[in-house]
């Protein structure tokens, strides 16, 4: 990495990261990813686990349609009054 971001030095007003707060952040991103925290080696690399880290974030935002979908299905079998109905719409919202 470049001795400018280690440095911690801005340029132009915008200030860099450290390379050690880098890795404290792929540690902690390492840390809260199932595909990865499950492993037995601790040996992935920091691109590894960004490409996991998007991998699981895509996964997350299927998850979430279908279960808005899912709502959305169930809230149409309902009556529309109900105290369920208001639930299930807060939950979609």
């Amino acid at each position: 990495m470049s001795s400018r971001r280690s440095s911690g030095q801005s340029t132009a007003g915008v200030s860099r990261i450290s390379d050690e707060q880098i890795i404290e952040l792929v540690s902690k991103l390492r840390q809260l990813l199932p595909e990865i925290r499950d492993r037995r080696s601790d040996k992935v690399s920091a691109s590894k686990v960004l490409q996991e880290t998007c991998n699981y974030i895509r996964s997350l935002h299927r998850e979430v349609d279908d279960l808005s979908e899912r709502l959305s299905q169930l809230l149409a079998t309902i009556d529309a009054d109900s105290a369920e109905a208001a639930i299930i719409r807060s939950l979609i919202m």
